[in-house]
């Protein structure tokens, strides 16, 4: 999956904004990580897991401060904090595999929508978020992206492919498309 080391760990540290990461020590793990010469990690993930964060302003910093190798990013857990927009930034991380934005208060399915344009992103999680209880929410973001292979730890099935691309498919149901 995701190599290059372990996890840089911010989890449970109470931060409330991206700068407030740039004062602590990555929690330590099973394998532990190694600073390279400028104090920065060869990893490819990052764990900002459960603290209080509302917004992305000064990501771009923060990962920069503790990877050696910021635009290999390809694993971010942002789960169990208090974001309720996707926020155009992570759209940059051309390398993204994995997002878990779980446990937020994401509440527009058309968040969603801005995550297309990552093409190796496979894995995501959006469950306990409001958007979870809106009607055909599965079905809406298998068919905005349709790479996914995981979608809130379960697998997309053949069969929810096969259906997100006939329910959700673009301009579906418009005049135009039935001929009229």
């Amino acid at each position: 999956m995701v190599g290059a080391g372990a996890p840089v760990d911010l989890s449970f540290k109470g931060l409330s904004s991206m700068k407030d990461a740039l004062t602590e020590e990555p929690n330590r793990g099973l394998r532990p990580l190694k600073p390279n010469a400028e104090k920065k990690f060869c990893s490819r993930s990052l764990r900002l897991n459960n603290n209080f964060i509302t917004d992305l302003d000064g990501f771009n910093n923060t990962v920069s401060a503790f990877l050696s190798e910021p635009s290999q990013l390809a694993w971010v857990d942002l789960s169990f904090n208090h974001i309720s927009h996707i926020d155009p930034v992570l759209t940059e991380l051309n390398k993204l595999q994995v997002l878990y934005l779980h446990g937020n208060s994401i509440c527009k399915l058309s968040e969603v929508d801005m995550l297309g344009v990552l093409p190796l992103l496979h894995t995501l999680t959006l469950h306990g978020n409001a958007i979870e209880n809106e009607g055909g929410y599965r079905g809406y973001v298998i068919a905005v992206l349709p790479h996914l292979k995981t979608l809130d730890f379960s697998a997309v099935t053949p069969q929810e492919r096969i259906m997100a691309h006939i329910w959700h498919r673009p301009g579906k149901n418009t005049k135009k498309n039935q001929g009229v």
